[in-house]
């Protein structure tokens, strides 16, 4: 067997015992090496690390591969003590083989299992009393499967359940049997583990950023620099302490919010009911649902009953929703496909109906890290590195900081060794260069901008789980939006009703109630999912409203209903609907008895449908009724039923920006158990009955924000489910397109037995085709650019465009403006399609629909009344989208407050830098309080109060820079190093030229020669230079407030000015000999210091302003105009020079689009 192997994961949407997301935990593949100890190599490594005073042990701490690579040998999986995983992000982890022995007995129960994959478990060591070898990863546990020859997810054991299989767990399991599933699954728990502090601390010390500091603090003492070094050690001591704190409270809080653990009641193969643990739950127990609703802990599939189920904590959708029990058949379950039958670990099982009145029955599909919510409380846990430019480019300007401090110490050991000093001191000197050039607190003022911006978030109503995020936010590109509950109010008015019949459809009916009696109203009345809570009616806002114009009443069954099961035949109800009192209806015929509702099958985006069965008193006449898309509800009725103005009336329709439905029925009753009946069964061959139009209104801060989107170039796009000339309406409506911008419709079409894929663009003209003599006219004003397109595309055309055009995508998704008709998987992969073209993408969404999209995107905004939703990394209290500008505002304000500080803390470490060389060079060195007044009160309180700035009230047009590796970055620091170098040596050469000046005492170095004239004059002008960067690095306009809003900084920037001043004038002989300073009487001389420091601070500032104004562009016109690495950029210049797209009806097939597409 090879070294090398894989983990088996099963792919699908939401997590199950077969399924797992791949964009909510992305480690769906694995590359898995094995390795076992050597024993010579072992003890080899550990004398290493003795004799190299643990050193080697920070290295194997730090890179943990080059630990196994020198402790193990590689061998077969099979035999691994020690297995290196590279996951789907080519990030590598080590993890440890674990194995556990299984209770005696349980190898036959085990071989007695229809899967075979439990007897693959533990056959492997059928001599070693029934080992289980897996490992922990992330969460989830991975058991070795022999047959596989592979490691797989515990989850894999039972991925081939089918949905008749879950039934068969309907009589539950006994004792013995789900006491060896739990050994193979582990508790139900998801565990969040909460180390103690001592272990914390281990771990933050050894961090590279403190053993950084613990070297500095050490050498510092070594060279006599106590106070300093005390002070660092205290502050390095509160920082760790409060790190720590926040790390473990953070910790215990999503501890407490994963862990849930309740007493549940299930059924025992007996046929007893047992109220046990929900931590001793395992897939296959037959749980029992409350009537009173429970906290689900675990995933379920429903068998039995109805559940109204709150999942706001794992989708941010705040209206609850109806759950039915899962058809029977062969088909394998997928806790996605059957979403409306899956209860969700984490969710709120509100209430639960039975007609057995004992609640609903439910069969545990998934426990622990397996269950939906366990794979987004790992996704938290286990972040991926966020891979942004920034956070790149400051990785690597360290490495550049690196190499000054490497020239600085080689000067160093040439100027010291022509010296009279010691080898220990020169080595001293030398290495302490290191610890001034590499600031050690520059990790930690990387993150207060964002700390700041959080915090204003929070106040704004927007909670953030994800820091670094708010970074990444200032640089979004396009931001895709879900239309309803985001650009439009969740609630909808109804605007009427077109009734179909043998010559077409009828004249609108703006009050449904005027309806004749028939199968449109009762359609109207019984096609839903709402249910009662405390007489409350709850359920999807479109539904109630619905209802709510037919004058209908619902009811729902109370304590034993036998006796309204025989009202209605003998059929268990679900819900019954009432008509409304004679008096409001039609006065020449009503409708007098209700309808019972037996069935449900409740909508499903991938269906674009949904339907029920009901019966009337005695049981007759049984109907089916259907509501949902339009096209779709047409294609499942009969074709002499549909009106010929079927596409004209609703191409109207929805192009005047009305959300319509349509509703059919078929009678029933020639079947023979309608119990039983299947779902394709039902939604066939049906009477199309007409169109249900309802007025989805814009939301009033929709069009503003758009509008402020499209004033700072940043691409609004929208992705909805619903038709796709309603959201065209839409997107017109909210500024998403011009009044008179053209939208073309982009048709593409899969293989069929009679015709290959094509793509096709027509040109649309309000909701119509435009006349055919226009076509040409209008073909020229695009070719040429003179008239404004967009185009729009459905879901159906973007699958066929994905499979048979993929060079063809990039130039659809760039003129896209509209993507209807969109199932959830497609909007997660129209936000990974946009990533491939370099766009930052960002996503804002209210439901269940958008979970997928919303994770993928660089940033996504959850419309959602929680504090945090782990559906996104952003949560919004807001109902409306008024939120992404604040956010992009606040993320270009922290990123340009991120890009000031590291700019100052880099400068503050050059100042010191150049201060030290210089003093080095004359044989001295700044003093042991000089350090310490210059870290603690000048760089520290600049650095904390410098990013208290807001942002600005407005969105500019251009994006704040990302790269800390540009010109304008690296030009300005390289300049303004050279103006700091001059304004010091020209300190020393005016200190030097003065008459009074007295030389150092040669036979002595360093601190030991303070106080001096050099010394002073140096600190003197060095402390004029931190204050001027403060004020020369900080940006305001036009991604922040005016520096004078931010009054604190401005404040402690006078107050520093003024008492370096006094340091320089008016030193008192206190504070000079604390600080050592040299006494110098020469009132001339310390205002030449000043005005030196003056005109530094002017050269600096207008450098600084030359720069922003583009000067340092000029070189860039020598290497001459390179084309922009974003693909994104690089494609609209391609488009908007191109004379020939799009090709309108022009009919291009697979390889014409090839031979077309961009190179």
């Amino acid at each position: 067997m090879d070294r090398h192997g894989c983990v088996v994961e099963p792919q699908s949407g939401l997590p199950s015992p077969s399924n797992r997301n791949p964009i909510l935990s992305p480690t769906s593949h694995m590359d898995v090496q094995g390795y076992r100890w050597v024993c010579w190599r072992v003890w080899l490594c550990r004398l290493g690390t003795l004799l190299s005073l643990g050193l080697l042990f920070l290295l194997f701490h730090w890179w943990p591969r080059l630990a196994v690579l020198a402790r193990c040998a590689p061998c077969p999986l099979a035999l691994a003590d020690i297995l290196l995983l590279r996951d789907h992000f080519g990030q590598q982890h080590v993890v440890k083989v674990l194995t556990k022995e299984l209770e005696e007995g349980s190898l036959e129960l085990i071989e007695d299992l229809e899967d075979s994959e439990w007897r693959d478990t533990v056959q492997l060591h059928r001599y070693e009393k029934t080992l289980m070898r897996y490992y922990a990863f992330e969460g989830p546990h991975y058991v070795w499967l022999a047959r596989k020859g592979a490691f797989c997810r515990v989850s894999v054991l039972n991925e081939d359940w089918t949905c008749n299989d879950l039934y068969r767990f309907r009589d539950g399991l006994g004792h013995l049997e789900q006491n060896l599933r739990r050994q193979i699954y582990g508790p139900n728990l998801i565990d969040v583990p909460v180390k103690s502090y001592m272990n914390l601390l281990v771990e933050e010390v050894l961090n590279p950023f403190y053993v950084f500091q613990v070297f500095s603090i050490i050498l510092w003492t070594i060279d006599h620099y106590y106070y300093y070094a005390s002070c660092i050690l205290i502050i390095s001591t509160l920082s760790i302490s409060l790190s720590l704190y926040e790390t473990r409270k953070q910790r215990s809080t999503l501890s407490s919010m994963a862990k849930v653990i309740t007493n549940v009641t299930i059924r025992r193969s007996s046929g007893e009911e047992e109220c046990v643990s929900s931590v001793e739950l395992v897939p296959g127990d037959c749980l029992i649902i409350p009537q009173g609703g429970l906290l689900l802990p675990c995933d379920a599939a429903l068998l039995a009953g109805e559940c109204m189920v709150n999942e706001s904590m794992l989708t941010g959708e705040s209206v609850p929703v109806m759950k039915t029990p899962l058809p029977a058949s062969d088909a394998t379950y997928n806790s996605e496909t059957q979403r409306r039958h899956t209860l969700f670990s984490g969710t709120h099982v509100i209430q639960a109906k039975s007609g057995g009145g004992v609640g609903a029955i439910a069969v545990v599909t998934s426990t622990g890290f397996f269950t939906a919510k366990g794979d987004l409380i790992s996704s938290i846990l286990y972040q991926q590195t966020v891979d942004f430019r920034f956070y790149r480019d400051a990785s690597k300007f360290l490495l550049f900081l690196g190499a000054v401090a490497l020239l600085g110490t080689i000067y160093s050991l040439l100027v010291l060794s022509r010296s009279n000093v010691s080898t220990k001191e020169l080595w001293i000197r030398a290495l302490d260069i290191v610890t001034i050039v590499v600031p050690p607190a520059l990790p930690a003022a990387l993150t207060t901008g964002t700390i700041y911006a959080q915090r204003r978030l929070k106040k704004q109503g927007v909670f953030c789980i994800s820091p670094p995020r708010i970074n990444i936010s200032g640089k979004v590109s396009i931001f895709c939006f879900d239309k309803t509950g985001t650009l439009t109010e969740e609630g909808l008015d109804m605007w009427g009703v077109k009734e179909a019949g043998q010559t077409g459809f009828s004249e609108l009916v703006a009050d449904p109630r005027l309806l004749a009696p028939g199968p449109m109203i009762t359609a109207m009345a019984c096609s839903h999912t709402v249910a009662l809570l405390a007489g409350q009616a709850l359920g999807d806002p479109l539904e109630l409203k619905m209802i709510e114009s037919t004058g209908w009443e619902l009811t729902e069954p109370e304590g034993d209903q036998t006796a309204l099961d025989s009202e209605f035949g003998g059929h268990r109800v679900l819900a019954v609907m009432k008509p409304p009192a004679q008096e409001f209806q039609p006065a020449d015929d009503s409708i007098s008895e209700g309808v019972a509702i037996i069935r449900r099958f409740p909508f499903a985006s991938s269906l674009q449908r949904m339907s029920v069965v009901t019966v009337a008193p005695g049981g007759h006449p049984a109907r089916a009724f259907i509501k949902g898309a339009p096209e779709m509800v047409a294609s499942l009725c009969l074709e002499e039923t549909v009106p010929a103005q079927f596409s004209s009336v609703l191409r109207t329709s929805a192009g005047d920006g009305f959300r319509v439905l349509a509703l059919g029925y078929k009678p029933l009753d020639g079947q023979p158990d309608l119990r039983t009946i299947e779902r394709e069964a039902v939604e066939r061959d049906m009477h199309f009955l007409g169109l249900l139009l309802m007025k989805n209104p814009v939301k009033p801060e929709s069009p503003d924000v758009i509008k402020t989107l499209r004033l700072a170039h940043i691409r609004s796009v929208m992705v909805t489910g619903d038709n796709i000339l309603t959201a065209v309406n839409v997107a017109r409506s909210c500024g998403m397109m011009g009044s008179d911008d053209k939208v073309i419709f982009v048709q593409a079409n899969t293989y069929t037995a009679q015709s290959m894929p094509t793509l096709k663009f027509h040109l649309g003209e309000r909701g119509t085709m435009a006349p055919p003599g226009s076509i040409e006219v209008l073909t020229q004003g695009l070719y040429q650019s003179g008239i404004s397109y967009h185009l729009a595309i459905n879901g159906k055309s973007f699958a066929a465009l994905c499979d048979h055009f993929p060079e063809y995508l990039p130039k659809v998704l760039m003129r896209t403006s509209v993507f209807a008709r969109m199932a959830p998987e497609q909007k997660t992969q129209l936000v990974n399609e946009l990533q491939k073209l370099n766009y930052n993408v960002g996503m804002c969404g209210d439901g269940a629909n958008d979970c997928g999209a919303l994770r993928a995107a660089d940033v996504g905004i959850s419309l959602s009344e929680a504090e945090a939703s782990v559906a996104s990394s952003f949560t919004s209290k807001s109902n409306n989208i008024s939120c992404v500008p604040l956010l992009i505002r606040e993320g270009r304000c922290s990123l340009v407050t991120s890009f000031s500080l590291f700019r100052y803390m880099a400068l503050y470490s050059l100042i010191q830098f150049c201060s030290v060389l210089i003093c080095y060079t004359v044989k001295t060195n700044l003093g042991d309080f000089q350090f310490l007044f210059v870290d603690m009160v000048l760089v520290t309180l600049l650095a904390i109060v410098m990013g208290r700035g807001g942002p600005s009230e407005d969105l500019h047009p251009r994006r704040p820079p990302a790269s800390l590796l540009a010109l304008p970055v690296l030009g300005s620091l390289f300049l303004h190093t050279i103006l700091i170098v001059l304004g010091q040596v020209a300190a020393l050469l005016i200190t030097t030229s003065q008459d009074w000046f007295v030389p150092l005492n040669s036979t002595l170095s360093g601190a030991a020669n303070l106080p001096n004239m050099e010394d002073t004059s140096i600190f003197a002008v060095s402390g004029y230079q931190y204050i001027i960067m403060a004020v020369v690095v900080t940006k305001s306009y036009p991604y922040k407030k005016p520096l004078y809003h931010n009054v604190l900084f401005l404040c402690i920037l006078l107050v520093l000015f003024a008492l370096m001043t006094w340091l320089v004038l008016y030193p008192g002989e206190f504070w000079r000999k604390f600080l050592k300073l040299y006494d110098i009487s020469d009132m001339t001389y310390k205002m030449l210091l000043v005005a030196l420091a003056a005109l530094n601070f002017l050269l600096c500032f207008v450098l600084e302003m030359l720069i922003d104004f583009g000067m340092l562009n000029c070189l860039r016109c020598i290497r001459g105009e390179r084309p922009s690495k974003k693909q994104y950029k690089r494609l609209d210049q391609l488009l908007s020079e191109s004379l020939s797209w799009p090709p309108l009806n022009q009919p291009l097939s697979s390889t014409q689009c090839s031979v077309i597409s961009m190179s």
